[in-house]
């Protein structure tokens, strides 16, 4: 038995919750990952998983096993980044999850240059505005803008850009632009429902700060639904000029209340819990922070 391989078929058993799961993720058979289970079983003397016919618990004992495990799966990891040499390249799979919209302007189009310094690398994303379970579905690390609400993770800081507040020309002239927070109550307000700025949206300046709850008829779950919303005059939004910039540059959408400031968004680079962070998965990150400061 290759220890080293049933540590990491277990620890994925364990983190995707089924061993037809693992088998998909690891792209091997599920009668294999059911032999390396019961084979490490074996080989440690320990009963390690409680299965039944629809769940999967990892025993006292494997729950022990799969901490040390996955910490040993990280040191080898890194054991062989070390002796291989990062300038020669990267190898294996790399899972990155992102929001739709800031990955197809930001991370897409620059990903090649990534490709081309390691070859034998492979990039899976996963896109998506939800935060994913990291370690349910096996991803490496995550791009995530806003404020973190969950303080458990590994995080980052990569970057903080403004927010505004954005129309297009012709919904501001169809009903008028507003001046101060309180006239968005004439107004109807696009909402991303993902983020922690919904349907109250709170204003700063020198002489004080304000919220307002914004009247809305349309709320969204991607900021590519609010984006396409704003450019076809549906309303005003609050979007960070990370997703609006191409708009803002040409004209099809422009702020308003400018003399009023947002919280800013933050973009942060988020790791499994628990674990340290693959070498793939810095790398990247490492990659993605020094061009990304050039935009």
């Amino acid at each position: 038995m290759d220890r080293l391989h049933a540590m990491e078929v277990f620890v994925r058993v364990v983190e995707s919750g089924s061993f037809s799961a693992a088998a998909r993720d690891l792209q091997i058979g599920q009668p294999n990952v059911s032999k390396l289970i019961a084979a490490l079983e074996e080989h440690l003397q320990v009963r390690l998983l409680i299965r039944s016919t629809r769940q999967l618990h990892p025993t006292e004992a494997g729950l022990a096993f799969y901490e040390r495990a996955r910490r040993t799966l990280a040191e080898a990891d890194e054991a062989e980044t070390a002796a291989r040499g990062l300038g020669k390249g990267l190898d294996g799979r790399l899972r990155v999850s992102a929001p739709v919209t800031f990955a197809r302007l930001h991370v897409i189009p620059r990903i090649g240059g990534f490709l081309d310094a390691h070859p034998n690398l492979r990039v899976d994303f996963v896109l998506d505005d939800r935060f994913v379970d990291l370690m349910g579905e096996n991803v490496d690390v995550a791009l995530r803008g806003g404020e973190l609400s969950d303080s458990s993770l590994t995080a980052r800081k990569l970057a903080t850009c403004e927010r505004l507040v954005v129309a297009s020309p012709a919904y501001l002239a169809r009903m008028g632009t507003p001046s101060t927070p309180g006239d968005l109550l004439e107004h109807t307000a696009l909402v991303y429902t993902q983020g922690l700025i919904a349907e109250e949206w709170r204003f700063r300046r020198e002489s004080g700060n304000t919220s307002v709850c914004v009247p809305t008829r349309l709320s969204f779950s991607a900021a590519e639904g609010v984006r396409e919303a704003v450019i076809a005059g549906l309303g005003l939004a609050i979007s960070s000029r990370w997703v609006m910039q191409p708009e803002l540059d040409d004209g099809r959408v422009v702020p308003v209340l400018t003399d009023w400031k947002l919280p800013h968004a933050d973009l942060w680079a988020l790791f499994p819990s628990g674990r340290l962070p693959t070498a793939k998965a810095r790398a990247f990150v490492s990659w993605f922070e020094e061009i990304f400061s050039k935009t």
